[in-house]
C-alpha cells in the first residue's frame, strides 16, 4: 500500500500540476487547421460573395384561350431572361429577373393585340394576335445536385429547380398587370470558373385578361425555353469547413519533462524501498486528490492536440499504476452558455470523448475507468471563461 501510494503522489502530481495550471509557457504558438473531409460542409461566404448574372435568349409559348385553333409555328415567340442572384450556401440562392419581350396566339375580338391577319378556317371571325409584355419576378433556387450529391466545386451539371413570384404586365393597350406564379428548372453546365451555359425553363400562370381577352378560364399560361451564359462574380465558391487548432509545444515539451523526472524519481523510490531504507510511515498517502483537466472550447467536445498530449502523460500514468486503481472521467460544461437540455448532452459527451480516447487509442484498460457528467456548472474554473471541461480523478 505505501509503494503504491508514493509511486501514485509523484506521478499524479506531476501530471496535475502542467495541466491544473494551464498557463502559457514561453515558446512558440504552433497552429494546425484541419479541413472536413465532409463535402456537406462548407465554410460560410460573406455578402458579397457568390453573386452572378445571367443572360438567356429563346422561345416562348403563350397558352390562351384560342391556342388550340393555330398551329405552333405561329404560336412561339422571341422571349430574353436578364437575372442577378446571389448563392447563400451551396443549395439555396436567390435572384431578381426580367422574362419577356412577346406573345403570339389567336383573338376573336379585334382590339385585343390583333395583328389584322385573319386565322385562315373562320370566316374572319379570328384574327392573330401579337402584344409585348414583361415579367419582373424573384426566385428561390435550390441547387439539388449540391443538397444531394455534395458541394462540388468542378461538376459539370447542376440541376436547380425553382419557384417564382412575379409580376406581368402588356406594354400595349388594351394593358393588363397582375402578380404570376412560376415554376421552372435551371440547368448550368460549367465551362470555367467564371462562367456557366444554362439552360433556363419556365411555366406560369398568368391573369386570363393578359392577351386581351377573357374566356372560360380563370388563368392563361405561358411556358419559355431560354439558353444563355452566367458570369459567376469574385469571390466565387466556398472553401471546405475547417478547424483552426492552435497548441503551445514549449508547454507540451515540459509537460514531458515533467513526467521523466516524475518516473525517475519513481525508480528511485522503488529501490530504497526494495533495499529497506526507507521505512518511515510518515511518507505514506492515504488519498490522492489531484486531478488532471482536459479543456474543451465553448459548445464543444473535440480533443484538441494538447488535450491529446495531456491525455497521453495521463495515460503513462495510469498504465503504471495498480490496476484495480479506477479513474473517474466527470464532464462540465458552462452554465452561462446553452439550454440545460444542450449542458447535459456537451458534459456526458465531453466525458464519454476522453474515455474513448484513453481507451481507443492510448491503450487503458476499460476497467479502470468510469464517467460521470454534471451539466452546466457556473465559474468552477477560472482560467479561462470560454473553455469548459472534463476532469479526471483517482479513487481511493
Amino acid at each position: 500500500m505505501m509503494k503504491k501510494s508514493i509511486f501514485a503522489a509523484f506521478a499524479m502530481a506531476a501530471v496535475a500540476a502542467p495541466v491544473c495550471a494551464q498557463t502559457e509557457q514561453a515558446g512558440t504558438m504552433e497552429e494546425t487547421i484541419e479541413y472536413s473531409e465532409d463535402k456537406y460542409k462548407v465554410e460560410t461566404n460573406h455578402f458579397w460573395d457568390n453573386w452572378f448574372v445571367t443572360v438567356g435568349a429563346g422561345g416562348g409559348l403563350f397558352l390562351g384561350d384560342h391556342d388550340r385553333q393555330i398551329g405552333l409555328g405561329k404560336r412561339i415567340s422571341p422571349a430574353l431572361d436578364i437575372e442577378v442572384g446571389k448563392w447563400f450556401t451551396p443549395g439555396v440562392g436567390l435572384r431578381l429577373g426580367y422574362n419577356g419581350l412577346s406573345a403570339k396566339g389567336a383573338t376573336r375580338w379585334s382590339t385585343a393585340h390583333s395583328t389584322g391577319e385573319q386565322v385562315p378556317g373562320w370566316n374572319g371571325g379570328m384574327d392573330y394576335s401579337k402584344f409585348k409584355y414583361f415579367n419582373l419576378h424573384a426566385d428561390v433556387l435550390l441547387n439539388f445536385s449540391n443538397l444531394f450529391c455534395g458541394y462540388n466545386e468542378k461538376r459539370i451539371w447542376n440541376s436547380s429547380p425553382y419557384v417564382s413570384v412575379g409580376w406581368m404586365r402588356t406594354w400595349e393597350a388594351p394593358t393588363v398587370g397582375n402578380i404570376t406564379m412560376s415554376v421552372g428548372w435551371l440547368n448550368t453546365f460549367r465551362l470555367n470558373k467564371a462562367l456557366d451555359l444554362n439552360l433556363d425553363l419556365r411555366g406560369a400562370l398568368v391573369d386570363d385578361a393578359m392577351d386581351g381577352e377573357i374566356g372560360g378560364a380563370k388563368f392563361d399560361g405561358m411556358i419559355t425555353a431560354t439558353v444563355g451564359l452566367t458570369y459567376k462574380f469574385k469571390q466565387r465558391g466556398w472553401s471546405r469547413s475547417k478547424t483552426v487548432i492552435r497548441s503551445n509545444e514549449a508547454a507540451i515539451r515540459d509537460m514531458q519533462e515533467r513526467l521523466d523526472r516524475a518516473t525517475a524519481e519513481n525508480e528511485r523510490l522503488k529501490k530504497e524501498l526494495e533495499e529497506g531504507k526507507n521505512t518511515d510511515t510518515r511518507s505514506v498517502v492515504k488519498k490522492i486528490v489531484a486531478s488532471s483537466l482536459i479543456t474543451f472550447r465553448i459548445g464543444q467536445t473535440k480533443l484538441s492536440n494538447e488535450a491529446k498530449a495531456n491525455l497521453q502523460l495521463m495515460a503513462e500514468v495510469i498504465k503504471k499504476e495498480d490496476p484495480n486503481t479506477v479513474y473517474t472521467i466527470t464532464g462540465y460544461a458552462d452554465q452561462g452558455t446553452g439550454s440545460k437540455k444542450r449542458n447535459e448532452y456537451l458534459s456526458k459527451k465531453r466525458a464519454e470523448v476522453v474515455r474513448d480516447y484513453l481507451i481507443e487509442e492510448l491503450g487503458v484498460p476499460a476497467a479502470q475507468l468510469r464517467i460521470d457528467h454534471k451539466g452546466g456548472v457556473s465559474n468552477m474554473f477560472y482560467d479561462d471563461p470560454r473553455l469548459s471541461r472534463a476532469v479526471i480523478t483517482r479513487g481511493e
